[in-house]
């Protein structure tokens, strides 16, 4: 199927329907102006060109209009957060109130732990992976101690087998169902950081519900990767940032999805804020909280303006290429890089990513063994720019949007040469 040329890589990319929207993206350049390769989309996203002019718009308002932008100019700004609600829900799989952008990732999580992390007697454990994003891990954490209740005690940790990369659906469908009785969270990050695998939602969500538990997901390295189906799936809660995949800028507006079975479900404590006020009563600054109806409700402060015009910017490439498009590209290049990879014969090199396609989105992590990050830093040298977690893995994103099967070609040969 695949081979390891430079002839071919060229064919696979004069091939790509999508090859045309890599020049829509700034990449990182040395010193002589030559184009690095780029493979850290899972940990910040290129600028697409077209961002530079959207905040030039907003800027131009705030500059002609002050104040009043929020009511006038091209994009008023007082319904900005508006203006990324459909494209976001698209991404995710969700319906229009389901989705807002808002706040920041871990933010979010904390927000949304309040909601649905509501210990009650010997119901009061949370279930997340042991190799979660530490903001993830600190946060749980902190929401069971909040609650006078010990981490220790109340913190379930998912692990692969002895020997194995991955956790098996089956076992930690086994472990929900080992807790049933106590468990009231699965908090999962839906693709793991780390070793880039995707997580069966739409099971782990029923046997969830079947117990007893709420089911939630952080989907920072999901977003704009891969497409889950929230709705469908009956997803109680998920959080996201939109700096990686969908390519926002550092900090840029994260986002929510509240499943819209607890749309008026105004019971459900919540941490509150004005911009999640009843808009249509929001400017008579009541003192009596009512929250709006779906997603929106969780929201707090007003929308910070220039960040929401870079993702509104990135989102309008996404609307315009389709998830299924950039799965379909993203099978190929995470495909190739295997074949690649193996190719190498290398016996240092195990990839710790899962090999089936369903369960893993465009990362892939490599571990190398008796490596340090001498490794990473003689990559880095050679004009590439990936990712080290330790204590020997380089993680690589092959981007269906902006990278190339000649950039997957030319990294593996690269590696090749640094591991020789």
């Amino acid at each position: 199927m695949y081979e390891n040329n430079l002839d071919f890589a060229k064919k696979l990319d004069s091939q790509d329907k999508l090859a045309k929207h890599r020049g829509e993206f700034y990449f990182p350049t040395n010193d002589a102006g030559e184009s690095l390769l780029y493979f850290t989309g899972n940990s910040l996203g290129l600028m697409p060109k077209r961002t530079q002019d959207a905040v030039q718009v907003e800027l131009d308002a705030w500059k002609k209009y002050g104040v009043e932008a929020h009511f006038m100019g091209r994009n008023p700004w007082k319904d900005y957060h508006e203006y990324v609600t459909d494209s976001l829900a698209k991404l995710v799989g969700a319906k229009a109130d389901e989705v807002v952008a808002m706040g920041t990732l871990t933010s979010n999580l904390n927000s949304l732990l309040v909601s649905f992390y509501r210990p009650n007697g010997k119901r009061n454990k949370i279930m997340i992976e042991g190799s979660a994003f530490p903001s993830d891990i600190y946060s749980v954490s902190s929401h069971i101690a909040l609650h006078g209740l010990n981490p220790d005690n109340c913190l379930i940790k998912l692990y692969p087998k002895a020997g194995a990369n991955k956790i098996e659906t089956s076992d930690i469908l086994q472990a929900i169902e080992d807790n049933k009785d106590t468990l009231a969270v699965v908090m999962l990050g839906a693709v793991n950081y780390y070793s880039g695998q995707y997580f069966d939602l739409k099971s782990i969500t029923e046997k969830a519900h079947e117990v007893g538990a709420y089911a939630g997901f952080d989907l920072a390295h999901t977003i704009g990767n891969v497409k889950p189906e929230l709705h469908d799936w009956d997803v109680d809660f998920a959080m996201w940032c939109t700096y990686k995949y969908l390519n926002s800028g550092p900090g840029a507006t994260a986002g929510i999805f509240v499943h819209n079975k607890f749309a008026e479900r105004f019971d459900i404590p919540r941490l509150a804020g004005w911009w999640g006020h009843d808009k249509t009563e929001r400017f008579k600054m009541d003192s009596e909280f009512k929250p709006m109806r779906g997603a929106e409700g969780w929201q707090n402060s007003n929308p910070a303006i220039l960040p929401l015009a870079c993702l509104k910017a990135s989102l309008s490439i996404f609307d315009e290429v389709g998830m299924d498009n950039l799965r379909e590209k993203s099978l190929s290049l995470t495909g190739y890089l295997e074949f690649l990879l193996n190719d190498l014969k290398n016996s240092a090199i195990e990839i710790i990513t899962p090999k089936e396609a369903n369960e893993r989105g465009c990362q892939i992590s490599i571990r190398v063994k008796n490596a340090n990050k001498e490794l990473f830093n003689e990559l880095t040298k050679k004009g590439v720019i990936s990712d080290w977690r330790e204590p020997d893995v380089v993680r690589v994103a092959p981007v269906p949007l902006y990278n190339s099967f000649e950039d997957v070609y030319r990294f593996v040969v690269i590696l090749g040469s640094c591991l020789k």
